[in-house]
């Protein structure tokens, strides 16, 4: 298949197509526009039973000297049972249970705290990894579901200016188990009855927390294989009931339309034309409007599953008419109306940043224009964001220095003139 070459941002752009390697022990804080692909630390996680396919797992078990029915054992426990405890382990002798939770368990992540919102519906937790930095995830009970967002990456090197997570830098790409044990533990918790709500399990997974998934695209699509695969292989979801989310990585969208995994695909969109994506959305500079959404077409087409389209509505900068319709225009100049679902998001308010959510009449004449034009458009719930919980509001700790607070305040400067100008 053809690929598009990445753009080439124009001579004395702002905003630098880079990859910046940051100082080991030390804050990243990127320069406005500028891109981190490559993590500060590189540590690999212990190796663990959901980084491995069943018939890995057998044979893992066969090296220890062990019948290989104890890798399904194991399983059952993990992906059905939800744990990792010894004591839990009762169709196991008792002598090797420690054995096998060392060798197949070992500790990942840990609950370093748990916030509610929304009369407990809303749960935010932070994670604390085997070596030390922090991840968040947030559960959403809904009367017809339980819906987990979970982070793929310590951190972000997409550095959007709307995105608290964004304004982190990228520490380290999590693996597989490390992604999955994010949804174990919310399945354990709902289980046995510990989070508000009563019994439950996790019926939904979005890939909306920290990180760009597609960026840690083999541990992702290899989570997603698991997440989708019948127990005690993996967790037994259905596909369509999984979403992962990227801000334009094309060419790995094109991976993931190769290996047929039917999820749903969420395209982070926020601008129709590349002048503000751009800014809002610096890997624009590599892969703008049109090559995102031709590779989101192929998707639709390969799959036959819907994108969805995500559109963060801040106040006065991409939230204007003419931009909803140029939305409308350039959705369906790829293929109709029918292929995607925009979901249009109250900007959540991010500490630092004055950008705010768009007055709610122009959030409806915007969805209004969409339906329209005959296209499927709905304003999305914001969960958790009393809690710093919701889309775009995920970030352990950042700290800013004045340098890089003077640089974010030209850079939101330089979005709003570009947001401004009058469209041809």
């Amino acid at each position: 298949m053809n690929e598009t070459p990445p753009r080439t941002p124009a001579a004395g752009t702002s905003n630098p197509d880079l990859s910046r390697e940051a100082v080991p022990g030390q804050k990243v804080a990127l320069a406005p526009g500028q891109l981190q692909l490559r993590p500060t630390r590189r540590g690999k996680p212990p190796a663990h039973l959901a980084d491995l396919t069943l018939e890995e797992r057998i044979e893992a078990v066969k090296e220890m000297g062990l019948p290989g029915f104890r890798a399904k054992q194991l399983s059952v426990h993990y992906f059905e049972h939800f744990t990792t405890d010894p004591e839990d382990l009762t169709d196991i002798p008792k002598d090797l249970r420690q054995q096998l939770v060392d060798r197949f368990f070992p500790p990942l992540l840990s609950v370093v705290s748990r916030q509610s919102a929304d009369h407990g519906a809303t749960q935010k937790f932070l994670w604390k990894l085997f070596d030390g930095p922090m991840v968040e995830s947030v559960l959403m009970r809904y009367s017809d579901r339980v819906t987990l967002c979970i982070s793929s990456e310590a951190g972000c090197g997409m550095n959007c200016p709307f995105c608290a997570t964004g304004q982190m830098g990228l520490t380290r790409n999590l693996s597989t188990a490390e992604i999955l044990e994010q949804v174990r533990i919310a399945n354990r918790m709902l289980a046995s009855g510990e989070l508000p709500g009563g019994p439950g399990r996790v019926s939904n997974i979005v890939f909306m927390g920290m990180g760009e998934p597609l960026a840690n695209y083999r541990p992702v699509a290899t989570t997603c294989k698991r997440l989708n695969a019948p127990a005690p292989e993996g967790f037994g979801m259905g596909a369509r009931h999984i979403t992962v989310s990227t801000v334009g990585l094309a060419p790995a969208v094109r991976k993931l339309t190769a290996e047929k995994i039917p999820v749903t695909l969420a395209v982070s969109l926020h601008a129709p034309d590349d002048a503000l994506r751009d800014e809002l959305v610096p890997i624009n500079t590599r892969f703008d409007v049109d090559e995102i959404l031709d590779a989101a077409w192929e998707y639709f087409e390969t799959t036959g599953r819907r994108v969805s389209i995500e559109y963060a509505l801040i106040r006065d900068i991409n939230d204007q008419a003419h931009r909803a319709q140029l939305l409308a225009d350039r959705l369906i100049a790829k293929g109709g109306a029918h292929w995607i679902h925009v979901n249009p998001i109250p900007l959540n308010p991010v500490k630092g940043s004055k950008w705010t959510a768009s007055d709610p009449l122009v959030e409806k004449r915007f969805v209004e224009i969409l339906r329209d034009n005959g296209i499927s458009a709905t304003i999305r719930d914001t969960r958790g964001s009393d809690i710093d919980g919701a889309c775009g509001q995920l970030a352990a700790e950042v700290i800013e220095s004045d340098a890089h607070r003077e640089d974010r305040e030209a850079r939101v400067a330089r979005v709003e003139a570009v947001a401004s100008a009058v469209a041809d």
